[in-house]
């Protein structure tokens, strides 16, 4: 690279380290400092805060010379070990993402048990651990082994990538374990999420309304108020661990306004959307470009769009910070202690 486009570069780069640290830093801290976040959902981002954090300070610090220079000076072993660490770790990363979802769409399909369940935190842990073992097993093997059964390496000593590199089916179904099953998995738990809202948003207005018609005219005051109070508890998810457009979802029937209904539905889809979507555009460009890279052995795709995919890939560890824990009430309040002491 040019003087110019040099400094440029690793300044953005460290930019990208310094705020996926911190940001995740940030999580982990309140996760230890204020004892209230230490409920079953909360484990979740706790989990999702370290393996992005172990990104921008183990992965991405150790690629941004090989990426400056466009030699790997570190040798073998660190090699390896940077690849098991980095299939590792982005890994974890979707696959809590896939966890967070599932538990959103628990707290809100199945809100009665799901409550129930929040003081069970040895659940939490064995799905913190599945989902580890997970990530380990759908690439570290293949990375530490793949020489052995070859017979040879066919990675250049002043180049660091796994060797199944070029292997069009197994990338193929890795993506599958990886990429594409999560996605379709994310997309259907946030899909059923705004459904449900849907579904008690309707039932709340037509209770309210069949209320209103019913009472006594004498009456009518103290029954709205008391239909509100039950409409309320039935509708709304008093967990802590609910997402933030859905802690807001307590109808309210005495401002039972079809306009303003409709204004928050919008609100809680759009929110919903983000979530989808910003893990749809980190992930999808890396992992097509990979599919098809190794399908045509990298002779039709040339090598600085692989790599703007893949620094996408870290840019979600620096966004995941800002989606998930920073949209909590919870976690704000934790924040706020740390910052504004």
């Amino acid at each position: 690279f040019s003087g110019p486009m040099f400094v440029l570069l690793m300044a953005m780069m460290v930019t990208l380290v310094v705020v996926i640290v911190l940001g995740n830093a940030l999580v982990i801290l309140a996760f230890i400092v204020d004892k209230s976040l230490r409920r079953q959902c909360n484990y979740y981002f706790l989990n999702l805060a370290i393996s992005d954090f172990l990104v921008g300070a183990f992965c991405i610090p150790v690629y941004i010379p090989y990426t400056l220079t466009g030699r790997w000076t570190l040798g073998r072993g660190l090699c390896k070990l940077w690849l098991v660490m980095d299939y590792l770790l982005c890994s974890a990363s979707v696959f809590n993402i896939v966890l967070i979802s599932y538990d959103r769409f628990l707290s809100v399909t199945r809100a009665v048990s799901y409550r129930a369940r929040q003081s069970l935190s040895h659940h939490a842990v064995i799905k913190v651990i599945a989902v580890w073992v997970l990530a380990f097993v759908l690439y570290g093997p293949a990375i530490i082994s793949w020489e052995l059964l070859v017979g040879r390496s066919r990675v250049p000593k002043d180049e660091c990538f796994a060797e199944f590199y070029y292997s069009w089916s197994f990338l193929l179904s890795a993506s599958m374990l990886e990429f594409f099953s999560p996605f379709i998995s994310v997309a259907f738990f946030n899909l059923s999420i705004y459904l449900s809202i849907r579904r008690r948003r309707r039932r709340s207005r037509d209770t309210h309304l069949h209320l209103q018609l019913n009472e006594p005219a004498a009456d009518s005051g103290e029954a709205v108020l008391l239909s509100g109070l039950k409409l309320t508890r039935r509708g709304s998810i008093p967990s802590q661990c609910s997402s933030p457009s859905i802690a807001k979802l307590d109808p309210s029937p005495s401002r039972s306004i079809h306009p303003s209904r409709l204004a928050r539905d919008k609100k809680i889809a759009k929110s919903l959307a983000i979530i989808v979507c910003v893990f749809a555009i980190c992930w999808a460009p890396y992992t097509l470009l990979m599919i098809i890279r190794a399908a045509c052995r990298g002779r039709c795709i040339q090598h600085h769009w692989y790599e703007v995919t893949f620094w996408l890939l870290w840019l979600n560890s620096a966004i995941n910070p800002f989606l998930y824990p920073l949209c909590h009430s919870s976690f704000r309040r934790a924040f706020n202690k740390i910052l504004c002491p």
